[in-house]
């Protein structure tokens, strides 16, 4: 009797120990970003950098002014594995205060003196950051989910800005630096026919959309002689055309169209500097950063239904 206890005690026993275990818990996959950073939306970009950061030093936040350097690289041409690669050597730091990667065009927050910076409202709170230029910051890229609209959720001047309710955004000095020149904001409000003053009789040039309604020129904004006019639900900032003052970029414009909210490339001259958005053709608003944008490499890229023609600055 005791020896068959024995025995089926011994074969539970074995049986036990040959069980395969139970499987491990699944690891979550890791998300990769596709290695030309160029080919996503500026929020996507930013996102994709922050990941990567996180997930190498363990959940710590990127800097900002570490994240504006890399979406810089990023429109110069660098892939994500060289991002990957110099975020790496930038936690690993040697002590020093400089970190590995200084001197070949890597990462070295005392060295980096970029003329854009990245300014991120938190939890929707208010904050300031200082600037690397002394004018009126001007928004380069959208990078938050949130719409960033100048007087609303971001200014400053002086070599200080600020930003608040969740606004995150690449700012860099409006054009013309210090005296650069004035903008009339002119409104159309519950779609009712306004004029503005301009004070200038030059053609004049829609630098900021700040309606849901699309301003398109000779339709929903136009100019008399010294004074602006909007209609339709139009609001918008604008200023003096003052293109072409010696460096032959007058009257360069394209039309680049997103057909059917599809993805579309056009080329543009990089000699021409960076393209601004000159007149929305679309009912969709072309939004810099988020429907449209530029490459830094001769491409103007437009998504979602954007269409609209694009000129020098």
């Amino acid at each position: 009797m005791v020896r068959s206890l024995s025995t089926a005690c011994l074969a539970l026993g074995l049986a036990l120990f040959a069980a395969p275990s139970a499987p491990a818990a699944a690891q979550p996959a890791r998300a990769h970003a596709p290695e030309n950073l160029r080919a996503l939306p500026a929020p996507e970009r930013a996102r994709a950098i922050e990941r990567e950061y996180a997930e190498q030093s363990r959940g710590r936040r990127i800097p900002d002014d570490q994240l504006e350097f890399y979406l810089d690289r990023a429109g110069s041409g660098w892939g994500m594995s060289r991002i990957r690669q110099d975020i790496s050597a930038s936690l690993r730091g040697n002590g020093g205060g400089h970190r590995p990667g200084a001197g070949q065009g890597g990462w070295n927050g005392s060295n980096w003196n970029g003329q854009t910076l990245v300014c991120s409202s938190e939890d929707r709170r208010r904050r300031e950051c200082r600037t690397p230029f002394g004018g009126r910051p001007v928004l380069v890229e959208n990078i938050s989910d949130t719409r960033c609209v100048e007087g609303v959720n971001f200014g400053g001047g002086g070599g200080t800005m600020w930003v608040d309710r969740g606004c995150r955004g690449r700012f860099a000095q409006g054009r013309g630096g210090t005296s650069e020149a004035r903008t009339v904001r002119c409104e159309s409000q519950d779609n009712r026919d306004r004029t503005c003053p301009a004070g200038f009789g030059n053609p004049a040039v829609l630098v900021r959309q700040l309606s849901k309604a699309a301003c398109i020129q000779g339709r929903t904004w136009g100019q008399r002689g010294s004074s602006i006019w909007v209609s339709g639900g139009c609001r918008g900032e604008f200023a003096e055309d003052r293109r072409g003052g010696g460096r032959g970029d007058s009257g360069y414009t394209l039309v680049c169209s997103s057909e059917d909210n599809r993805a579309r490339t056009c080329t543009w001259e990089r000699r021409r500097g960076r393209p601004v958005l000159v007149e929305q053709i679309s009912k969709t608003r072309c939004q810099e950063g988020r429907n449209w944008g530029w490459d830094g490499n001769g491409t103007i890229w437009v998504n979602g239904g954007c269409r609209a023609r694009f000129g020098a600055r």
